[in-house]
């Protein structure tokens, strides 16, 4: 029945976590890793465990030394995976249509994973999103970036690194449509309104509501948008016809 502990050296802690850190995306490929000293530092470690933690990963080929420029995070066999796909999606950005239809595909889902498995630290930094962009709201700003930032910690939540890329990929292509989006009167604070409801969803661990608000909401905003976009349309060919 019982076992013997097994004792963790201090460099395999420091190893685990920066795997933690890559799972998450919170470090990707092609980030630098701060100095020995730093992750000493950041660690509460001796520079020598930190060292051995660096001599590990480098021989599983998660991070790579470049002489006199210092160590980086390697490419992962994910960013194989991943990378022809963001390919794709930015040479297909102008078809904003299609995007959205693919946000509709992911991002339920998404938040459905979200509900599962969001760390109570993840959900508290969800909240202060909201309280950011309840602010930027209020003074007259849109909040973009803390409309995207409340979308990329969605993903960060649900542990899938794979998701995590993409959706950081599909959300940097719909910047333009964002903005536009969050122009048309009354836009920010539906979005807001939505965030917290499905923030709630995720909170109390229900998939099956998160995954309902998250769609309603994006076929709520691809309605807004392309129904103004369209109305935009009528109206720039009526002037043209008025001109000739």
């Amino acid at each position: 029945m019982f076992k013997p502990v097994k004792k963790t050296k201090v460099y395999e802690e420091i190893v685990t976590k920066v795997k933690e850190m890559v799972d998450q995306g919170r470090l990707k490929s092609g980030d630098q890793l701060p100095s020995e000293r730093e992750l000493s530092e950041v660690f509460k470690v001796s520079r020598s465990s930190v060292r051995e933690a660096v001599r590990s990963l480098e021989s599983q080929g998660l991070i790579e030394s470049r002489q006199g420029d210092g160590t980086y995070i390697a490419r992962q066999p994910i960013e194989d995976l991943v990378d022809p796909l963001a390919s794709v999606i930015f040479t297909e950005k102008d078809g904003q249509m299609e995007l959205f239809e693919m946000r509709r595909l992911i991002e339920p889902q998404l938040a459905s994973l979200a509900a599962e498995r969001a760390t109570p630290e993840e959900i508290e930094e969800l909240e202060e999103i909201l309280n950011i962009q309840e602010e930027k709201i209020s003074s007259g700003e849109m909040g973009t970036n803390v409309d995207k930032a409340f979308h990329d910690k969605l993903a960060v939540a649900t542990k899938n690194a794979i998701l995590i890329r993409i959706m950081d990929t599909v959300m940097d292509s719909l910047t333009e449509s964002r903005e536009k989006s969050l122009q048309i009167e009354g836009r920010p604070e539906k979005s807001l309104v939505r965030h917290r409801e499905i923030l709630r969803a995720i909170k109390s661990g229900d998939k099956e509501l998160a995954e309902t608000l998250m769609r309603e909401h994006l076929e709520d905003i691809e309605t807004g948008l392309f129904t103004v976009k369209e109305r935009r349309n009528r109206e720039d060919q009526a002037r043209k016809g008025g001109d000739s």
